[in-house]
């Protein structure tokens, strides 16, 4: 069976969208497997809107440069659900409903006050909503996503609809502790970090 390594965020570059690249429990996987890159932008020029650059409930914008704004701006485009200093693969997880992830560059311009480098957990404020279980992005994998073999020993997250570029081999049904609590129909062991990072899945 194939054992995968999901981390926690994954750095990419900015896209309309974000889509989730697994990786192999011994070899990172590269490329993306639904619309956009990976899961993760960048974000070089911050605004200042707020006391706190993307704070928290804050919102920003789409496009090649990512500002913070209203969230009652007709420019809002996603909501902070979560904000952490440092970089993302030693900080905490972003929550589930995440769609992406957006890396903040430490910064201080003259005329504005220095923003502390780090990354925001993102989730579009409509649809579509690829950190959702089974749309086949985002930057976390969760129970009710599903993977795809992209070659011995590496598998990718895929629409569990069959809508991506590739069609669900096997799909995560559910999060224990440690393998031995799977259930005995298990397939593929997923790893996916928190309080339960196994993930139990069965092939489709």
């Amino acid at each position: 069976m194939y054992e995968h390594r999901v981390p926690g965020v994954l750095r990419v570059l900015l896209s309309a969208l974000a889509a989730l690249s697994l990786s192999a429990c011994q070899q990172p996987v590269g490329g993306a497997s639904g619309p956009g890159a990976d899961g993760l932008r960048d974000s070089t020029a911050p605004s200042g809107y707020g006391v706190v650059f993307l704070g928290p409930a804050d919102c920003s914008s789409r496009g090649d440069v990512v500002r913070e704004v209203s969230c009652r701006s007709e420019k809002a485009a996603a909501r902070v659900l979560a904000r952490h200093t440092g970089a993302p693969p030693e900080g905490p997880a972003c929550p589930p409903s995440t769609d992406f992830v957006l890396h903040i560059s430490r910064s201080g311009p003259s005329q504005e006050p220095a923003v502390p480098g780090g990354y925001a957990c993102m989730r579009n404020l409509e649809s579509p909503h690829p950190g959702d279980p089974g749309q086949g992005g985002g930057p976390l994998t969760v129970v009710g996503d599903c993977v795809y073999g992209s070659r011995k020993g590496e598998v990718r997250e895929t629409a569990c609809d069959g809508s991506g570029e590739r069609p669900p081999e096997f799909e995560v049904g559910s999060a224990v502790e440690r393998r031995g609590l799977c259930p005995d129909t298990t397939d593929l062991f997923v790893q996916l970090g928190g309080e339960t990072p196994v993930g139990c899945a069965r092939r489709v």
